[in-house]
Order: C-alpha cells, then structure tokens, then sequence
C-alpha cells in the first residue's frame, strides 16, 4: 500500500500567499502531493457545516490545518516530501481561548436559553446569594490506536475504505462527497477500533477521505495511521468550557435560584459543538432540583482544532459547574457538602418531577442511590475518621465527597436515535449478525452476542458477530451518545423475532413427525433446541430445524430496526423530551493531599450504579471503572496548554499525562444497583458508557474538601480544573493568602 504524510500549518490563523509542492515530487518515492486542487467533488469534511476543509485554501485557521498530503511508496518517502512542500505565509491575529472569543464576539451559534420560574426574582429575594465562574479544561481522548483508515478502488468506480471510525455512515457520507460518488458507490468497513471515546466520532473522515483519494487517483491501496503527534496536533479534544454563575439559597442551603452563562471553545469550525454545548446546558442541574433557573449558552469559535465529541459530551462540563456552586453553597453557610447535596436531590418521579427543560423524570432513582450507598460506603463513619485525620496531621490532609449522576440517555437530535441490522441463519444452524454499532473496546459486539444467544437460544459458539459495514446495514447512527447496545440491541432483537416466527412453523412441523401435537406459538427456542411447552422432552436441534427450513424455502435472513419512541425538544422554547430516560448513579471518593507539594492520592471509591439489567455484567463494570478513571485523569492531571500562537504545546505522551495504573483507586469497590430492570429498552438494560465518567467528579470535590482543610473555617474551596498538583499547590496559597487577610488587624 501507499502511505501517507500530511502537509500541516505552522499558523494558527494566516492567509496562504504561496504553495509549492515542485520539490516533494522529486523525492524517490513520492508519486503524488494531494491538494484542494485534486479533490473532484467537495472540499470539505464538516459534520453539521461545511466549514472544514478537506485541505485549507486561502486561509488557514488552526496550528496544524492541513495544506496538503504527500502519497510515497514508503512512510519515510512520504514523510520526505513533506518536508520538502514549501508554504509561505501573510500571519493573522489569532483568537484563542474562550475569554478571547467572547472579548471579539466571535461565536459559531446563537445563544440557546432555557428557563423555568423566575430566577431574577428568586435571586433578588434570596437570604444568600453568590457569584463565580469556573473555567474547565479540555481532554485529549488518547485511544491507543490513532487516527486510521485504508482504502482501495474497486472495479466498477466504487471505493472500499476501512476506517477506525465510530460512524461509518458519516465517513461514506464524506467520501462521497469528496469523490463525487454516489453512497452506493462508497463501502466503509469499521473493524474493532483500539478505543474512540468520541474522538472517532466525526474526526475520522479526513483520514479516510485523503486515503480514498489518493487510491481512486492512483489505482492502488493507500493507508494512513497518524503518528501520536500528529494525531494530538490535528484532531479535536473534549471542549474547555467556561462558566458564570449566580445563585440564590436559604439559611440551609436549599438552592432556590441559579443563573449560569455557558460558553465552549468549539474551535475553528463548528463539528458537533453546538450539541455538546446544548447537552451541557441539559446536566447543568445534575441530580439536583431547582425551581427558577435561566441557562444560557453559546459556542464560541477560536483558532484552535475543532473541538468535538468526548465521552459524556458536554454532559460532564455540565455537571461539573453545579457540583462547584453546591460546594460554594455549602462551605459559605459552614455547612458538610453531603448535607447540602442530598436536600436538593430530585425526589420522586412521574408527573410531580421534572427537569428544567421539562422533561419527566420517570423511574427516578437517586434517592435510593444515595442512601444505599451513603450506608454501604460508611460515609458518616469516614466523615468522623477523616476529621480525626486531619485534626493529628498538619501537612497532609484528607478529603471526603459524595456526588450524584443523572444522566440523559439518547442522541438529542432525535433523527439520530435509530439503528437497522441483519441477521442471517445458515443451513447448518448457525448464524451471522450484522449491526450498525461499532466496536471500540465497550463490549458492544460481546452484548449484541449475547441478546442473539438469548433471542434465537443458542450456545456461543453458534454466532459471529460481523465488522460493521454500510453494504448490510445503510444509514447508520453513530455509536455514541451511550446508545450502541440500546439501539443496535433493539434492531438485532427485532430481526430475530422475524425469524423466530419464519421458523417456528417449521419447528412445529418437525415436532409433530415426532408425535408431539404442537402450534407455531408454543415453539420455544433454548439451549441450541427447540421444542413445545406441550412436549417439553422433545426436542430437535436447532441445525437440523435450520436445514429443513432452507428445504421448505424459507427465508432465513432477516432485518431488524428500532427507532427510539417519544424523543422531541423545541429548541426555540427550551422544553421537551430530549431524552429516552436516566441512568443513575453515585460514587464516594475520599483523597489524601500534601500541603507542601500539592500531591494527591485517591485513598478509596465506592460507586453505586444503575445499569438497568445488565446485559453483561464484567462488561458493565469494566465499563464503570474505566470510565470513572477516564474521569478522574481529566479533571485531576491531564491539562492541554497551547502557547500564545495557537501551537498545542501537549502533543504526545512526554507532555500530556493520562492517568497510570498507579492513579487508579488504591480501593476500588463497585457495585451495581439491584432490581432495576428499565421498561422499553433492550432486555431490560441501561446504557453504561457515559454516565459512571461523571462519578469523579466526586474525586474533584474530595481535593476541594481537602484543601479546605488546611484552613478551619474556610468558606469557600477554590480550585482549577483540571486540579493538577500544580493547581492543588495553588489553591492552598491562595486559601492560605486569603485567610491571612482576614486575620490580618486593621
């Protein structure tokens, strides 16, 4: 295969004045430099927008756009020519950061405003009230496999591109239209991916576009797997968010009004941002009940890489805004954090309960979380040892948090929440599935295994699960928003019940010829069998009922679809359904910090979580506990740092620091929610992906704990985010500056 290089900007914002790619072309083994000047269809690989070119012409506008792609017979070939593409450049002024867009009003979207009561009045007649703002950094998903695509052409004008892409629709979609194909011309196969945490979500299309490309120019395979640097300097992140706050509460910190402006850096083009920002504005309340609110947000557009989907998507910034103003709330009135959390919890369901954007909160389980846990993890006990603790130690000292976490389950543009698969049985009895959900290292292909097993009752080895494909499963949905297994489960049931019902006649026909006087509707389908409630000992394997049913020319491939009911919201008016349901959880998290260095340990974390009837449980909790450390190296040690032009200075893995085993819990106890099977979802399942992420946030809010006990009596916990030991060392000068002024006499 031909293997590729990219030619990226060394400007964050600059008009191109010149390119010449004469020399690259004279490097033995360069065959073709790739630029907008190849592309036959569009130039252009944007989700939402047309706002992302596939190569930048004119202007670019992030420190690593690409200009141009280098085919060589050789990595090193294509890397050589790279260098050698000469780009000259008319700088521009750049705009970076948040702060900066808002300065410049330089922003992708309206504002989207959701509002209930009446918050203005409720914050005037306030016994309590205050202010902040909260800046919240952005995360670099670093899936272990990077960036990848191949493609090759096919016979007829079509193109075959594999692609480690959490969306193969949007990769055919893009393909097509970079090529001028029809889709039924494009065939994208997305193997299992090494991780994608949503950075695979939209990010993989340019990769497989160069490839397809490059191969339909040359005729030949072409591949492409980004180097770590490359990737980190050319993909999106988890978008910082900023936010500012006020909030009104009573004597014992029961919220009673919350006004929040909600800005994130979406980068230079739009991608899913507006999403991301919009679910944002959705978990701004959390688990927590608050009668008058007014929720403003807005993307912001910098000069920086488009920022896109991150596991929680934007869900997690969200939540981690109101968990700040619970925190302030309580230390202001020199009350326990847990306290003050717990009497604003959501209680009830149904009708009596909703969100802010006036959504049911149906099967409400919060409170019952809450209280089983807070017994479970010993909290009033370890609140007690951690005061004694830190009362006998001057330089260390411990911190103790329980947070909650609701979390909305479906794609908020409802078009999104729909999935198709195929099934197919062969004469031999067994079976093949086909689904539109991609494997990432979630289990997705594991679950989809098992709900066949149980809907057809065969044994494991019976079924392959298929590599996603859009020649047997078109018009895909991303595998994101938690929803795989919910959507593509569904689908695959579906299919099943069809052939179920085709087979079951057959069955019954089987039977009789073995004196058992059966019907199509007794037929039960267990253990690679079947058989009759009527006539339970006899049996007749399923590879023989699958043999005489090709016999009688029956069709045994069938598809399955599933569209998720009820899912609406007017964007306009800030209300509706945007969700299917919840899932709930909660988790204890206590922490040890040096007041001398800023060094933290996470001592302990008990997590609680609803996962509904689990389809897997190994995989369910393998799920919670990656996640709730994903989590935690997020919001405590991985800090992206761009320096005053745009260069992402965090780039591999010497300089940006994802959590090592040895920052993982010393103890880490899960456990699952009992008895909480979720009507109207797959086998009684609840999505699991995203929501245990938000559970540390229980780790930031232990660090804040901690930091405030270095300081007796102090009303307010500052600390950025991500708290970075550097940031703990930080908060405890500022706390202790603070606390000296108020000491100090006048």
């Amino acid at each position: 295969m031909l293997e590729v290089w990219p030619v990226t900007s060394k400007e964050a914002r600059a008009r191109i004045t010149r390119l010449d790619v004469s020399a690259a072309l004279s490097v033995p083994g360069v065959v073709r430099v790739l630029t907008a000047a190849d592309v036959p269809g569009m130039n252009d690989t944007g989700a939402i927008r047309h706002d992302e070119p596939l190569f930048a012409t004119g202007e670019v506008n992030f420190h690593g756009q690409m200009i141009a792609a280098v085919v060589g017979v050789s990595y090193e070939a294509a890397r050589e020519g790279a260098k050698r593409v000469v780009v000259e450049y008319e700088p521009l002024v750049p705009i970076l950061g948040i702060e900066g867009a808002i300065a410049h009003s330089s922003f992708h979207t309206q504002p989207h405003t959701i509002r209930r009561g009446d918050s203005a009045a409720a914050l005037a007649e306030a016994k309590h009230s205050i202010h902040g703002e909260l800046h919240i950094g952005g995360q670099e998903h670093f899936y272990l496999e990077s960036q990848a695509a191949w493609a090759t052409p096919g016979d007829d004008g079509d193109v075959f591109v594999a692609s480690s892409t959490q969306h193969p629709s949007e990769v055919q979609a893009i393909v097509s239209h970079v090529l001028h194909l029809p889709r039924n011309r494009v065939v994208v196969e997305a193997p299992r991916m090494g991780g994608g945490f949503g950075g695979k979500e939209t990010q993989g299309a340019l990769v497989s576009a160069v490839c397809a490309l490059a191969a339909m120019l040359e005729k030949r395979a072409v591949r492409w797997q980004l180097d770590r640097d490359l990737d980190m300097m050319m993909t999106g992140k988890r978008h910082p968010f900023f936010g500012r706050y006020r909030v009104g509460f009573d004597a014992d910190g029961l919220i009673e009004a919350l006004e929040v402006d909600l800005f994130n850096d979406g980068g230079y083009a739009l991608d899913l941002s507006e999403s991301i920002l919009d679910r944002g504005l959705f978990h701004l309340d959390n688990s927590y009940y608050i009668p008058n609110v007014t929720f403003i947000g807005r993307v912001c557009k910098t000069n920086v890489v488009s920022h896109t989907a991150f596991r929680g998507f934007g869900g997690p910034q969200g939540m981690v805004v109101v968990e700040e103003v619970l925190d302030r709330v309580a230390r202001h009135l020199g009350l326990l954090p847990e306290r003050v959390r717990e009497q604003n919890l959501y209680r009830g369901e149904g009708e009596t309960v909703t969100t802010h954007y006036g959504q049911l909160i149906e099967g409400n389980r919060i409170g019952r979380i809450w209280s089983e846990l807070s017994t479970s993890a010993e909290l009033v006990a370890r609140r007690e040892s951690v005061k004694n603790f830190n009362d006998k130690n001057v330089y260390v000292k411990r911190g103790l948090a329980i947070t909650p976490v609701k979390f909305g389950i479906s794609f908020t543009a409802s078009f999104l929440n729909q999935a198709g698969a195929l099934v197919l049985i062969y004469r031999d009895g067994t079976v093949q599935v086909n689904h539109g959900g991609t494997e990432m290292g979630q289990g997705l292909y594991t679950k989809m295994h098992g709900i066949t097993m149980r809907e057809l009752g065969l044994p494991a080895e019976a079924i392959v699960v298929m590599k996603t494909r859009t020649d047997k499963v078109p018009n895909t949905s991303a595998t994101a928003a938690s929803s795989g297994a919910d959507l593509n489960g569904a689908a695959v049931k579906a299919a099943c019940e069809v052939l179920r019902e085709r087979l079951a006649p057959v069955a019954a026909e089987l039977l009789a010829r073995e004196g058992v006087a059966a019907n199509a509707s007794s037929i039960v389908f267990e253990n690679g069998r079947v058989f009759s409630t009527s006539a339970l000992a006899v049996t007749i394997p399923f590879s023989t009922l699958a043999e005489a049913a090709y016999l009688r020319q029956v069709n045994m491939s069938a598809n399955g679809f599933y569209r998720t009911p009820g899912i609406a919201y007017d964007k306009a008016r800030g209300q509706g359904k945007p969700f299917h349901y919840f899932a709930f959880g909660a988790a204890v998290s206590e922490v040890e910090v040096d007041g001398l260095t800023g060094m933290k340990i996470v001592n302990r974390v008990d997590i609680l979580h609803d996962v509904g009837d689990s389809l897997n449980h190994n995989v369910d909790r393998g799920q919670i506990e990656g996640a709730f450390v994903q989590g935690m190296g997020w919001l405590t040690g991985e800090e992206l740092k761009w320096n005053s032009k745009g260069c992402l200075l965090s780039h591999s893995a010497s300089t940006y620091q994802i959590p090592a085993v040895g920052d993982a819990p010393a103890e880490f106890h899960v456990q699952l929610l009992a008895e909480t099977a979720q009507y109207s979802v797959v086998h009684g399942s609840k999505a699991v992906g995203e929501p245990p992420l938000m559970l540390a946030i229980s780790v930031r809010e232990a660090l804040r704990d901690a930091i405030a006990a270095f300081v007796p009596g102090a009303r307010r916990a500052p600390l950025a985010s991500p708290a970075t030991h550097e940031a703990i060392l930080n908060a405890l000068d500022d706390l202790r500056r603070e606390a000296k002024k108020v000491r100090a006499p006048e």
